[in-house]
């Protein structure tokens, strides 16, 4: 299966409170998807050098990012995973992305084999020879994910308790990592393919939510960099239900 999107994405930091009162002023407009809290593994791409981040935090007006993302922990080569070519330009964000199993990305990442043919895969392709990229970090984050009960387009993900890891990339391995965010703090991301609806620009209001410029991999980058990843404690398998194996 592939697919591609094109749409805006808008992140907001709440609290706790606001995100709670948020939730309780769209509810007659958003529903939660299917899947409920799950968790979300994103396996992301770079070269040696971390050339791909390193120019994604300089705000460039295009930019891209390769991951391989799978929703829950994976339970070997069968379970299915997408790969993921992600480009923003002035504001816009073009995803394109592929389904396979795990072990077809195995032997993608460690031998080039491409798993099938397709448009989409060429262009993920490319890109990953272009950059040299292979994982270099793995991020996880329990999402609920919303949808408009009278415009599916309308999304909204809020993810909770973001953490990341160098090591141990492989995400059969369970969830633990660094937390970049503390358990009170809700990253909100907001994705429309048109304009803002008003009921949802009163409730960003009323809870006094603006707009942030944040990047998972790029924040743990900067904290890497600075040195202070280390300070921010692991995640414990016992905090937010972790899965880990």
């Amino acid at each position: 299966m592939t697919a591609v999107f094109k749409r805006e994405e808008i992140k907001y930091m709440l609290t706790e409170y606001q995100y709670m009162r948020f939730r309780q002023l769209i509810d007659e407009h958003m529903a939660v998807d299917r899947y409920g809290l799950t968790t979300i593994y994103s396996l992301y791409f770079d070269s040696d050098n971390d050339d791909m981040i390193r120019a994604s935090i300089n705000k460039p007006k295009y930019k891209e990012k390769i991951r391989l993302r799978s929703y829950g922990t994976p339970k070997g080569d069968d379970s299915m995973v997408f790969l993921e070519l992600k480009k923003k330009y002035s504001g816009t964000v073009y995803k394109r992305r592929v389904e396979m199993s795990l072990g077809q990305a195995d032997d993608y990442i460690l031998r080039g084999t491409m798993p099938f043919e397709s448009q989409i895969m060429k262009e993920i392709d490319f890109s990953v020879k272009h950059w040299q990229a292979y994982p270099k970090l793995l991020m996880c984050y329990d999402r609920i994910a919303m949808f408009g009960k009278t415009d599916p387009e309308i999304r909204m993900t809020f993810d909770f308790a973001i953490r990341c890891r160098r090591d141990s990339l492989n995400p059969c391995l369970g969830d633990e990592g660094y937390l970049l965010t503390g358990h009170n703090n809700v990253l909100l991301e907001i994705k429309i393919s048109n304009a803002m609806p008003m009921w949802m620009a009163k409730a960003l209001s009323e809870i006094r939510a603006y707009p942030v410029s944040y990047s998972k991999y790029g924040e743990f980058y900067l904290r890497e960099i600075a040195g202070t990843e280390k300070q921010l404690g692991r995640f414990s398998d016992k905090i937010a239900g972790s899965n880990t194996n």
